[in-house]
């Protein structure tokens, strides 16, 4: 009967050394992946409907601090300019260093360097049946000096972007350096990741990497799961190994 009762604690013992270690590493996964995100990442709300249906007037994203050199086309990015208001404003990258951006080619579509790009991103209503309406309402074409971007918003006739700025000495670009993050999802509500474009993935430079937000979240939860699971299973691992001594003893 000493045995089965030095037995039982063991097992007692182990349940809780089990318990612990899992309530642990669960606060290491979750206190990490939350400083992780908050060193990576920078929280905007969203004030005008310029993004939409991307991005909505009230939306709260997440943006992941970035160098102006890894800025590619396609990219949603926060910058400030001082000939644009020397505010943050949010716009989608269509053009880079060299690039001639134009619109409206075949089929009302954007083109960068003579290529039509899709952007599925747009809310393109119908203006007759069977045709879409352009990507701009306004033609326009725009040669993109070296070090700069030329920014659309999604919501091309209310957006006050690179068009309303051709006259400038920039030619409606701003300068890389004026870039301070490229926004990765949007927070709230939650809608989730903001995807690459995939027609500027077959353009020279391709499209920027997704950021580490999915796998911050991931530790998040993981974490979150072993601190409720370890929290639970440590005093249920002890009252059975009660049990069993008190039925051992009983025999």
């Amino acid at each position: 009967m000493c045995g089965t009762g030095r037995k039982e604690d063991d097992h007692g013992r182990l349940g809780a050394m089990v318990s612990g270690l899992a309530v642990a590493v669960g606060c290491v996964l979750f206190l990490g992946g939350f400083v992780w995100a908050a060193v990576v990442y920078q929280p905007y709300t969203v004030p005008t409907d310029s993004m939409a249906p991307t991005v909505n007037p009230g939306d709260r994203v997440l943006a992941e601090r970035i160098d102006g050199t890894d800025v590619r086309r396609g990219d949603v990015v926060v910058f400030t300019d001082q000939t644009w208001g020397a505010v943050p404003m949010v716009k989608r990258v269509v053009g880079i260093g060299g690039d001639k951006v134009a619109c409206c080619g075949k089929e009302g579509r954007l083109t960068v360097n003579g290529t039509p790009v899709d952007e599925p991103y747009l809310d393109r209503s119908i203006a007759a049946p069977g045709k879409e309406e352009p990507a701009s309402p306004q033609d326009f074409s725009a040669t993109v000096p070296k070090g700069q971007i030329f920014l659309l918003g999604d919501e091309r006739a209310t957006s006050l972007d690179s068009r309303v700025h051709l006259q400038d000495a920039g030619g409606g670009s701003v300068p890389l350096s004026a870039v301070q993050a490229r926004v990765d999802a949007v927070a709230w509500p939650m809608n989730g990741m903001i995807d690459r474009p995939a027609s500027f993935a077959a353009l020279p430079g391709g499209v920027s990497a997704a950021g580490p937000l999915p796998l911050q979240l991931g530790a998040i939860l993981v974490g979150v799961v072993l601190i409720l699971g370890g929290a639970v299973s440590g005093p249920v691992a002890a009252r059975l190994a009660r049990r069993r001594t008190v039925a051992g003893g009983v025999r």
